[in-house]
């Protein structure tokens, strides 16, 4: 039996789910803020006693790989890394807009567009990137400055639905009639089920030892103001 853990951390949503050969055997997601240092370990305890109570093993850890929060990645990662090398087990690693993008043709009923998806990241930059109803990316991920141009390549010729945190910047901004917006689509752990098993199957897994997530952009960490004015 193929028992997967999926962790997913990229943005201020948590969420942990255990999914059992095609099926979730549990799932907790926490919407309140970026609180992973505290409740990821939690979620992942929970899920492993689920695990224990149908006497089953684990099979692999998947992680949302990035682009995303760079604290939020690094504690995703970090737990999947302790789990698998603790169990012995692979590491699957799901891309953060290919996961959201899954999300986003399901609720968007299968229909045949362009669907690009958005992480915020600063002002009017965004992390994107541009996939097809069949989760074939037609462009890869990139940090990308918002302005009345943005896509206009694809817009002008078809459809494009945006989704995710960083569509926001987009709504006042983008005018054409092929611009369109579904809301709520956040990355969620339980949604990887499908990506995770399809990379299980191929085993396509990743090098526990170095694996490190996609963050796109090095962090930079800001320094305090008193200590800039000296």
């Amino acid at each position: 039996m193929k028992a997967i853990l999926h962790i997913e951390t990229s943005t201020p949503v948590c969420s942990v789910a255990l999914s059992l050969d095609g099926g979730i055997l549990y799932e907790k997601i926490s919407y309140e803020g970026p609180s992973h240092a505290a409740l990821v370990g939690v979620y992942v305890q929970e899920a492993l006693d689920v695990l224990r109570a149908e006497g089953l093993q684990l099979s692999a850890v998947a992680v949302s790989s990035g682009p995303g929060s760079y604290t939020g990645l690094r504690i995703g990662v970090s737990v999947a890394k302790g789990l698998c090398f603790g169990f012995g087990i692979p590491l699957i690693s799901i891309p953060t807009l290919k996961l959201m993008a899954l999300e986003a043709v399901k609720r968007n009923g299968g229909v045949d567009s362009l669907y690009c998806a958005m992480l915020d990241a600063r002002r009017m930059e965004v992390y994107a990137a541009i996939f097809d109803k069949n989760l074939n990316e037609v462009r890869a991920v990139s940090a990308d400055i918002i302005d009345a141009n943005s896509y206009s390549a694809y817009l002008e010729k078809e459809k494009v639905c945006f989704f995710g945190n960083g569509s926001d910047k987009c709504k006042t901004v983008l005018t054409s009639p092929n611009a369109e917006f579904i809301y709520g689509v956040v990355p969620q752990a339980a949604n990887m089920l499908a990506l995770a098993e399809e990379k299980y199957d191929k085993g396509d897994f990743e090098n526990v030892a170095y694996y490190e997530p996609f963050y796109l952009k090095e962090f930079q960490a800001t320094k305090a103001k008193n200590k800039v004015l000296g």
